[in-house]
Formats: C-alpha cells, sequence, structure tokens
C-alpha cells in the first residue's frame, strides 16, 4: 500500500502548554459581526493550526463557551488566546498605535491581491474578516492599514467567513515561514 493514513497517537502533536508557549505567527485575526457560530469555531480551528497570536471577536460575534462554536473548535478556544471587544474600530485604532499593519480582508478598491501580498516577517499583521452578508464595516475598512483581496474567478464572488480565513491564514502562515 503506497499510503496509510497516520494514526491520531501518531501525529506530532503538541501538548495544551506547549502550544501556549510555542513562537507565534505574526498574525492577528479579527472577527468583525460574524453570524455563524459554526464560523467562529472554524476560526479557532485554523488558528490553532497555524499558530496564530490572537483573535479578537467583535460586535455580535458570540464568545466561548458555546456548544456550536466548540462543535467545529474541537477545543482551539483552549490553544488560541482570544478576546472580546464590542467596537472593532476601537480594536484597530489600539493595534495600529501598537505598529501592527491591519488589513480588511475584502474587495476594495486598490485592494492587493492575496496571491500578490508579500508580508515583512518583522511586521506583526492583523486581518480583518466581515459578517457573512455585509462583509467589514465600511468603517473599519476606512480605518485599515491596507485591504487584501482573495482572487475570486467564477459568478458568486464570495467565500464562506471560515474559508476565507483558513486561506489568509494559511497564505500568511506561508509566506513569512518561506522566509525565516
Amino acid at each position: 500500500m503506497k499510503y496509510q493514513k497516520i494514526k491520531n497517537h501518531e501525529l506530532d502533536r503538541k501538548s495544551l502548554e506547549e502550544v501556549k508557549n510555542a513562537s507565534k505567527t505574526p498574525l492577528i485575526v479579527i472577527l468583525d459581526n460574524i453570524r455563524s457560530l459554526n464560523n467562529i469555531g472554524s476560526v479557532f480551528r485554523t488558528a490553532d493550526a497555524f499558530l496564530i497570536e490572537k483573535i479578537y471577536l467583535c460586535g455580535i460575534t458570540a464568545t466561548p463557551p458555546h456548544r456550536d462554536i466548540h462543535k467545529t473548535a474541537l477545543g482551539a478556544t483552549d490553544t488560541v488566546n482570544w478576546e472580546y471587544r464590542e467596537d472593532t474600530i476601537e480594536v484597530v485604532k489600539e493595534l495600529q498605535q501598537q505598529h501592527i499593519f491591519v488589513c480588511a480582508i475584502e474587495q476594495a478598491r486598490d485592494a492587493v491581491m492575496l496571491n500578490n501580498f508579500e508580508p515583512n516577517p518583522k511586521t506583526t499583521y492583523a486581518v480583518v474578516f466581515g459578517n457573512e452578508v455585509k462583509g467589514v464595516q465600511q468603517q473599519v475598512v476606512s480605518q485599515c492599514d491596507g485591504a487584501i483581496e482573495i482572487p475570486q474567478f467564477g459568478h458568486k464572488h464570495s467565500l464562506n467567513i471560515a474559508v476565507s480565513a483558513g486561506m489568509v491564514m494559511w497564505d500568511f502562515w506561508g509566506k513569512i515561514n518561506a522566509n525565516s
């Protein structure tokens, strides 16, 4: 047999303590008014996979503990640093004061396509993902330092927030680690 699935006990999994103490990817995720608890849980799970620094849950975005978040997060709410904040713009401004480069993940004029975006490995970034229907609030987009768009070629030009977050976290992780 050419390929054999790896059993769970064979995976080189870090312990909870090892994950909490591990060197993090210099990326912060901001969820701006996400409605779906399953999407929130999926973002946590992906953030755990790529050792993302922190998640901010803003506005109507639900917070752990919640059974529907847990259903998709599968314990990642315990391994990823997170914080609830009511006002997304306030979070963006605070991060900018800490010299963190904040980008809206949105279809916006003058946005850089994700495949063309080259992160500086010495910079910490924050990426804002918006509501499933309305996207990132315009006031938040206007406050950001930049906008990144995921190229799409079909009819819909719309991706699920959890899918978008996964693509962006993977892309950042790969580009940052390629240069280290």
